[in-house]
């Protein structure tokens, strides 16, 4: 019973509380449960969606290539959230790829059962348009960060975030542990200065690290790192 839409929690996080009982009941015959690796991609930039995915457990990074080969990490999907709903909804190849950080599981919902619901129900619809809306403000907020804050500001910040939205683990580090690499794509800087400003918090006691675990230990610090304090 717990894989039933209407009896699934999860869908109190995103656009499908609008739906009916009814409408949830023709979302849960036709949906498929999946369970994916570490490391493998839901989709990839610029393919075709046959419908959207509800991320019930795990974290995906939705990135983009730019021109130059590097890949720049725009948002981490966590549980609750639906993605690849501006691709269906378009009927545009996708603008993102998004990648396993952690092992998932999420459920596929059909692209006709989406478009047949914005159809028929308004308050889905709404619900849909707002967290498109919500996309976009996080979208202008990384174009600001990335232009107006130094990298020492953005990795701080990425940090305090990562605490904030994913908590720590029973020793003190961060629960959720991307890699050097990924901590560069969402701040949008080369790996090596990530790396080399991880050191540098390092050493001033900002942080401490075991391997890839990064844990905080001087939280106003890096707060007032931010505010360029």
């Amino acid at each position: 019973m717990e894989s039933r839409c209407e009896n699934c929690i999860i869908r109190q996080f995103n656009s499908l509380r609008a739906m009916s009982k009814e409408e949830l009941n023709k979302v849960s015959d036709t949906k498929t449960t999946k369970k994916i690796k570490k490391g493998q991609p839901l989709f990839q930039e610029g393919d075709k969606l046959n419908g959207v995915y509800c991320v019930r457990n795990g974290v995906s990074k939705l990135s983009k290539l730019s021109s130059n080969g590097k890949d720049q990490i725009v948002k981490l999907a966590t549980k609750g959230e639906v993605i690849g709903q501006r691709s269906v909804i378009a009927e545009e190849s996708t603008n993102l790829s998004a990648i396993a950080i952690n092992d998932m599981e999420v459920c596929f919902i059909p692209k006709e059962t989406i478009v047949h619901t914005l159809q028929k129900n308004p308050n889905f619809t709404l619900e849909v348009l707002r967290h498109m809306a919500h996309d976009l403000k996080e979208a202008d907020d990384v174009i600001v960060n990335i232009s107006q804050k130094t990298v020492k500001q953005r990795i701080a910040e990425a940090f305090l975030y990562l605490k904030n939205n994913f908590g720590e683990d029973e020793e003190g580090f961060l629960a959720l542990t991307l890699s050097r690499e990924d901590i560069s794509n969402v701040v949008g800087t080369a790996t090596e200065s990530a790396i080399r400003i991880i050191s540098d918090f390092k050493k001033k006691g900002l942080i401490h690290t075991s391997g890839k675990r990064i844990g905080i230990k001087e939280e106003r610090k890096l707060a007032e790192l931010v505010e360029g304090f």
